[in-house]
């Protein structure tokens, strides 16, 4: 069984920045990905972004990439989300989950999750 602890979100100002971690525990090495969505009240779960643990192939929602960086460290079992140039409309709870599909952008396609971070954006 595999853990995840999301931690980094807050109160931030439109235009500031953000970094949010997701550390992982238990049995990761059946891993191939590790992404994060958001969602935000009344609307669905969204996918944000994806990494590969092991090539560090990545992939984006499109209107977010160029704002948002995902990376990892293998050595720390840790995904980071990094947030720049926030928007109110970013505001929303972070998920961070775990996969064994290669690069994945849909929900079904994850198998463990966390338990999210609130990220609020003040304009």
């Amino acid at each position: 069984q595999v853990q995840l602890v999301e931690s980094g979100g807050g109160l931030v100002q439109a235009g500031g920045s953000l970094r949010l971690s997701c550390a992982a525990s238990g049995r990761t090495a059946s891993w191939y990905s590790a992404g994060w969505f958001r969602q935000a009240p009344g609307k669905e779960r969204e996918f944000v972004a994806v990494i590969n643990w092991r090539s560090g192939n990545t992939n984006y929602e499109d209107f977010l990439k160029g704002r948002f960086t995902i990376s990892r460290d293998n050595s720390e079992n840790t995904v980071y989300l990094t947030m720049n140039s926030l928007k109110p409309e970013d505001t929303a709870v972070y998920y961070c989950a775990g996969s064994r599909f290669s690069l994945p952008r849909t929900r079904n396609m994850y198998e463990t999750w966390g338990q999210g971070t609130q990220v609020t954006v003040s304009s």
